[in-house]
């Protein structure tokens, strides 16, 4: 059953949060669900609206309740958490629905970061959408975002993959898959199999991608270890490793442009089997070229041009 916060009592405790022993009275939500991104490590990276919302929302949903009942501790909020992770969320996600239909406001957390990152939330979040409920981000702390920028690897584009298969083969061929996204990989990783994890990269992706393993993000032992994906499996290869990980790894190189000798020898042999047009636009989507000046090309050669 869903214990209901304060709201509508006046300047009660449980619609109440501190900021530096200043006590704040959070103004009530309006109905619907609101994804609230905590803390991934240090307790100060809370934001002021986040703080609003745990103190104002009618029910606060969590992955564990002792996790969440150290951030309200911190800054004295009298909710009390209710239970909402992978294990329970058929039937705690139906028990939040009846109270969203009913017009009471939701405020979802995980463990740590940005809900629905990595977290049974979408589901939920999925629901609500499909019967028009409002659901509101409130954004803060990110994991995959502080490891990006911390990384010094290209940000421009990147690619959230969450976690890797388990298994050795499941893990190589989830990387073959990703290996040709011109952008920068982001994964989830263990300490115990961070290891595995970059010897399989090295061996799919190739040793001379840059990658970086970024471990404790905000915490005191913070770590960015930096370097080619063969530097950091060697260096990781027997280590101890505690804490939590993101791996990020850079985008794939640049293709090297083709020798004009090989261009030629493309040409040949594919206008030997099609249409010199047909010939140019395949060469072109072999080569990354013009088809313009391939078929060009291969009127010179016809002719004996450069031949």
């Amino acid at each position: 059953m869903i214990k209901e916060g304060n709201r509508g009592r006046e300047m009660s405790d449980g619609n109440r949060f501190e900021i530096a022993g200043h006590s704040i009275e959070a103004r009530p939500l309006s109905p619907g669900l609101y994804l609230v991104a905590t803390p991934i490590g240090n307790l100060g990276d809370i934001t002021v609206r986040a703080l609003e919302t745990l103190a104002g929302a009618d029910i606060l949903a969590c992955e564990d309740t002792r996790v969440t009942r150290k951030l309200l501790d911190r800054f004295a909020i009298a909710k009390r958490p209710f239970a909402y992770h992978e294990h329970n969320a058929e039937k705690a996600g139906e028990q939040l629905m009846t109270a969203l239909r009913a017009g009471k406001s939701v405020a979802l957390v995980s463990d740590a970061g940005t809900p629905l990152v990595s977290d049974p939330g979408y589901r939920l979040a999925g629901l609500a959408i499909a019967e028009d409920i409002k659901v509101v981000p409130i954004p803060g702390a990110s994991a995959p975002l502080a490891a990006l920028v911390g990384a010094g690897l290209p940000n421009d584009a990147f690619f959230f993959a969450g976690f890797l298969p388990h298994k050795d083969k499941g893990r190589r061929d989830r990387l073959a898959e990703l290996a040709d996204i011109p952008a920068t990989l982001i994964f989830f990783e263990s300490p115990h199999r961070i290891g595995a994890t970059l010897e399989a990269a090295s061996a799919v992706l190739g040793e001379s991608r840059q990658a970086a393993v970024c471990r404790e993000l905000t915490k005191t032992y913070e770590e960015f270890r930096r370097g080619t994906l063969g530097e950091l499996a060697e260096a990781y290869r027997q280590a101890e490793v505690k804490g939590e990980i993101v791996l990020v790894i850079g985008p794939p190189p640049e293709p090297e442009a083709p020798g004009e000798a090989d261009v030629d020898a493309l040409l040949q042999a594919l206008v030997a089997d099609m249409p010199a047009a047909k010939a140019a636009a395949q060469a072109a989507r072999q080569t990354g070229l013009a088809r313009k000046d391939l078929y060009q090309r291969l009127l010179d050669l016809k002719h004996g041009d450069g031949a």
